[in-house]
């Protein structure tokens, strides 16, 4: 999985001996062809499973975090069921990543592998809003996994934003991008493809975002508008150069501050102002500073805001004792462990860290697996009361 989607550059292949004299071994491309080509040859091997060791897990989110750490835990013979809110488990890897990027049937294979390794999967099931964390632990499960990720997309706060066809990034991809039977019935339909369509961002998201559009309607004009130069931006530059190969435009150093509707309440318009990069910010990049006077309306009938994402803080407000971090973060007393301020919680993955790459989210999830393996014998496992 890695190997196709994260950022090889900056990882394995930026660590390669061969990296500038003059490009390093395509790390992440041969990961992904033996794996691909071991599974079309062998078929997914599972492995030897072991006696049962009596304790149940129950995993919230069937994304990156929620997937490893099932799988860790089933292969040590605990029984693992997962709960996620999609109607179909995947999480991110199904629904958040274009097809063009990571092909359906890699997540379906590796969700195949975790059923034959008897992980239950209970999906349609929001946690937080219809069951909490409490009711779990009351139904006997011995321990609990939150990999429940950062989805909540990030607002504009600009006048227009309730407009029609202005849409959140997430929504924009899965209609755009999973086929309308593993959606809900509110998310079916593609979205709006017009003429002009605007994508509010800097980062990989965003990358995808307007590739999604051209698919939609070639004839689209597509346009990343970004506040800061093509230096600041935080995405991968091999994402841009296929963007541009596929035809988008870029509108850097633009803010757009007020998005206009017509008279059936479509986005038909954004009004923009340009930028210039003024002092640093306390990350080290310079901060956007508005030039008066460079107002310019900008014709749209899509608007696409790719801001990134925060932690959505219902699960962790309806869990009693659970500590949240300033950021709206779950608290864990180290990566390392996973655990949580509450003795049967562990976490791991977005909703720890924040928006970040899928191997954090594997790495931390399968160290938080080891730690509940190590606990669950320190205590007698429970009964479960119902499924």
């Amino acid at each position: 999985m890695c190997g196709r989607i994260c950022p090889q550059e900056k990882l394995c292949e930026g660590a390669c001996v061969l990296c500038g004299a003059p490009e390093p071994v395509r790390i992440g491309k041969l990961e992904a062809f033996s794996v691909d080509y071991l599974r079309d040859r062998y078929g997914y091997p599972v492995p030897v499973s072991v006696l049962p060791t009596g304790y149940q897990l129950a995993v919230v989110g069937a994304g990156p975090a929620g997937l490893a750490v099932a799988e860790e835990l089933a292969k040590r013979g605990h029984g693992v069921t997962v709960f996620d809110a999609w109607p179909r488990p995947g999480g991110l890897l199904l629904y958040g990543i274009p097809n063009f990027k990571l092909k359906k049937e890699v997540p379906l294979a590796l969700l195949e592998r975790l059923e034959r390794l008897r992980v239950r999967f209970q999906c349609g099931v929001r946690l937080g809003r219809e069951h909490g964390v409490e009711e779990l632990l009351g139904r006997g499960y011995d321990a609990v996994f939150l990999g429940h990720g950062a989805t909540a997309g990030n607002p504009m706060k600009t006048p227009g934003e309730d407009l029609e066809n202005v849409y959140q990034a997430t929504e924009y991809l899965v209609r755009g991008n999973v086929p309308p039977d593993w959606l809900p019935e509110e998310l079916r339909g593609l979205p709006h493809a017009g003429r002009r369509t605007a994508v509010i961002g800097g980062g990989d998201t965003a990358m995808d975002c307007v590739r999604t559009a051209r698919r939609l309607n070639p004839q689209t004009e597509v346009y990343c508008v970004y506040r800061r130069t093509e230096a600041e931006m935080p995405g991968r530059g091999e994402e841009r150069v296929h963007a541009r190969e596929e035809g988008v435009r870029f509108e850097w150093l633009t803010l757009p501050k007020r998005f206009l509707g017509n008279e059936r309440g479509e986005v038909c318009a954004m009004e923009c102002i340009r930028m210039r990069l003024g002092e640093p910010d306390a990350k080290g990049r310079r901060r956007p500073v508005e030039i008066p006077g460079s107002e310019f309306t900008l014709e749209v009938d899509t608007v696409v805001l790719a801001l990134g994402y925060n932690v959505d803080p219902e699960i962790a407000e309806t869990t009693p004792d659970l500590q949240q971090t300033k950021w709206g973060s779950i608290w864990v007393e180290s990566e390392e462990t996973g655990k949580t301020s509450r003795q049967e919680i562990w976490a791991a993955g977005d909703n720890v860290r924040g928006a970040d790459l899928v191997v954090t989210a594997v790495a931390a999830a399968r160290k938080a697996a080891r730690d509940i393996d190590r606990t669950l014998p320190t205590r007698p496992p429970k009964r479960i009361l119902s499924p």
